[in-house]
């Protein structure tokens, strides 16, 4: 498979580089209020609200995110994947004003879905943007940049807080984001997507063999997508689509029911039930795992096109599994029933060695998901989807990311409050169930170019597939030629 040179693939990388930062917006929102929780100042003005009020609170920037990811499923294919991007940055800055002024719940609620709506706009676009502009060596590396960008946004974020308790322009886009080349070809501006193809992938030749193999390529599969029928929603659910609809929506939902947003949302409390008593070294403590967070997604941004997709999915969930299981296990055995802030909490007392065991073993657990689970979770959605449905297919996909967050943002308080160390077992058990999904039902995409992939989902092994072959789709220039020759002498035939 032909390949882009050193000089291209940083063009490609300072391009996805500047489109994730839109990741960071998603970072920054979950930081801005597990760093809070147990703030007095926070709680004084907003009425120190309960584990239900709480919930709410926090549920509402995944709740305006989950409008926000619908949106994609139009305005993405409408206004182009550039534009998209633009307007969500926009949307930030009037959300982002309203939560800085807030007074009362209400306005605290409102500046949350607003700019909760701004995130899922990017959470959605992004990846498709990156999959879309991107050669396949590189493809996951890039779009995983998203994940690490959302965790330098939540530590960032949370080292703000932090500092403020120890101390009690969107036209850029213009200049450094193309338009994606594939959304260019399907509304018929072929030239301005040769040249970006040859400004990302051939250092500025179009006769580049890279990007005359890309640019047949993408005009092909638009050609047999358009031929195939209008875009729509009816084309989610043809066979074959809605395989890959199911795949991306239940990777999106099993990397938050894996229980990693427990770890970012809530973490003060799970720190509190360990026993770590001390705003300060409760703060001190919950930082290691932001840093760590960003530390461990750099392995996989670097080698998750050589490791591939199925086994950091995998390996990643059976860790998870893992270490929620001793958590869960050691804040049974050694815990009881306490309070803490006023509210009830299964807390362990008097245990110095088992709390420090369940903050380790919760580092580990932050570390798992961020070498394996978080990366994969946006690039295999962004790259399974045929151009025809790819926008409205990945918003779906990030829209059930959002709408478990909702979820799980509202109910993990009442959860920790009513069932204890229980809760620490249900997300264990749903990890072990997605490892089991993940072996028999997800092909392995990397090093395959977007056109490529849709052979891979020709194959008939829907749930052995471990079956797959990695030559499975592999083409080159000759073999696009060659098909394009079979194809113009059947038309001829067809016509005399």
């Amino acid at each position: 498979m032909l390949d882009a040179c050193p000089d291209d693939l940083f063009d490609q990388y300072a391009v996805g580089s500047f489109a994730c930062i839109g990741g960071g917006l998603f970072g920054l929102d979950i930081a801005s209020m597990a760093s809070v929780l147990s703030n007095n100042a926070y709680l004084r003005v907003f009425n120190y609200p309960g584990s239900n009020a709480q919930g709410a609170i926090v549920a509402a920037m995944p709740g305006g995110s989950l409008f926000g990811a619908l949106a994609v499923t139009s305005l993405a294919d409408r206004i182009g994947r550039k534009n998209t991007i633009i307007l969500a940055s926009v949307i930030w800055i009037i959300g982002g004003t309203l939560q800085c002024a807030s007074v009362n719940r209400a306005m605290l609620v409102v500046g949350r879905v607003i700019a909760g709506v701004s995130v899922g706009l990017s959470s959605s676009v992004v990846p498709i943007y990156q999959s879309e502009i991107t050669a396949p060596s590189i493809r996951g590396r890039l779009v995983s940049m998203q994940q690490w960008s959302i965790t330098w946004g939540i530590m960032l974020q949370y080292f703000v807080q932090f500092g403020c308790y120890t101390r009690n322009n969107p036209w850029h886009w213009d200049v450094v984001v193309p338009e994606s080349p594939r959304w260019l070809v399907d509304h018929d501006r072929e030239e301005e997507a040769l040249q970006i193809l040859a400004d990302l992938h051939g250092n500025g030749n179009m006769n580049d063999d890279l990007v005359v193999l890309e640019f047949e390529e993408i005009k092909e599969q638009v050609t047999f997508e358009r031929t195939e029928g209008a875009k729509s929603y009816a084309d989610l659910f043809k066979p074959g689509i809605l395989r890959r609809v199911s795949l991306g929506c239940s990777l999106q939902m099993w990397s938050q029911l894996s229980g990693m947003n427990v770890m970012m949302y809530y973490i003060v409390y799970v720190f509190e039930g360990a026993g770590l008593t001390g705003r300060r070294g409760n703060l001190m403590a919950d930082s290691v795992q932001y840093v760590l967070n960003v530390v461990f997604t750099v392995p996989a941004i670097i080698y998750i096109d050589r490791w591939g997709r199925r086994p950091l999915l995998i390996i990643g969930s059976t860790f998870m599994g893992f270490f929620l299981c001793l958590v869960g296990g050691l804040q049974g055995g050694y815990g009881e029933w306490g309070t803490v802030n006023g509210s009830a909490v299964w807390v362990i007392t008097n245990h110095p060695a088992v709390t420090k065991a369940i903050i380790v073993c919760s580092y580990l657990c932050v570390c798992s998901f961020a070498i394996t689970i978080g990366p994969v979770s946006w690039t295999f959605p962004a790259e399974i989807f045929p151009m025809r449905v790819r926008a409205k297919a990945v918003s779906l996909a990030t829209a059930t990311n959002w709408l478990f967050n909702f979820a799980l943002a509202w109910a993990v308080p009442s959860s920790l409050s009513n069932i204890g160390w229980k809760t620490y077992f249900v997300f264990a058990t749903f990890n072990f169930v997605a490892a089991i999904h993940y072996t028999c039902c997800f092909p392995e995409t990397a090093q395959r170019t977007l056109e490529e992939i849709e052979d891979v989902f020709a194959q008939g092994h829907t749930f052995t597939a471990w079956a797959i072959s990695r030559e499975v789709g592999k083409r080159t220039l000759e073999d696009i030629v060659a098909r394009k020759e079979v194809d113009e002498r059947h038309e001829c035939l067809e016509k005399s």
